[in-house]
């Protein structure tokens, strides 16, 4: 298939719109949405067609309840790392959205998965690893296609979080994602509207 410069425009709006979203609305995601992101998702691509990915939808309440208590106290051990005005700043950051989103993923890379049989990981095994985030951005442009935002939580303790979660021990935490309809729209990512950080431009480098 070739691409048209409507496939460029439209990839172009889904890139400059998708956002760490932090704020949620509660409305429900159909289960039929949630099969579409599923099999966009089976789309990315993975060193050697490992595919290590593997995700929880996490439902059950206590389980969801003992994510956000590790992430509360791993926040709070977060924000001893600055001080005075950055504790400030850092404590009015909302980085999560863990109470509102109607869907949690916890996605794991598998560091034991057979498949590929190790082609490509010889020399950088980390690509795994790599496999399993290129997963997670498949899944982020298929949300934002789907007008439905999502927030990566990375302020978990990765062993706990897989305890609590029951996680096999080969089982590696990626990412822990919230998805939802987005309380507000906007093109501004979060961290400028605070005022934390500007982005800055890739540095492109001929050599």
């Amino acid at each position: 298939m070739r691409m048209t410069p409507d496939h460029v425009s439209a990839l172009d709006d889904i890139l400059r719109w998708r956002r760490d979203v932090r704020h949620f609305r509660p409305d429900p995601l159909a289960p039929e949405l949630l099969d579409r992101l599923r099999r966009q998702m089976d789309l990315a691509p993975s060193v050697g067609n490992s595919r290590p990915w593997r995700v929880m939808q996490v439902e059950d309440p206590a389980r969801r309840a003992g994510i956000i208590a590790s992430f509360e106290s791993c926040n709070r051990r977060a924000a001893r790392e600055y001080s005075g005005d950055a504790r400030r700043d850092y404590l009015a950051l909302k980085l999560a959205g863990l109470r509102e989103a109607p869907v949690h993923l916890a996605v794991f890379t598998d560091m034991a998965v057979e498949e590929g049989r190790g082609l490509g990981r010889q020399t950088m095994p980390e690509a795994l690893g790599y496999s399993t985030v290129m997963a997670i951005h498949t899944l982020w442009l298929a949300a934002r296609a789907e007008n439905v935002g999502l927030g990566w939580v990375s302020i978990l303790d990765p062993a706990e979080a897989g305890a609590i979660l029951g996680a096999p021990p080969t089982w590696a935490l990626a990412g822990y994602l919230c998805l939802g309809y987005p309380l507000h729209e906007t093109d501004t990512p979060l961290l400028h509207e605070t005022g934390w950080q500007e982005t800055k431009v890739t540095d492109w480098r001929i050599v």
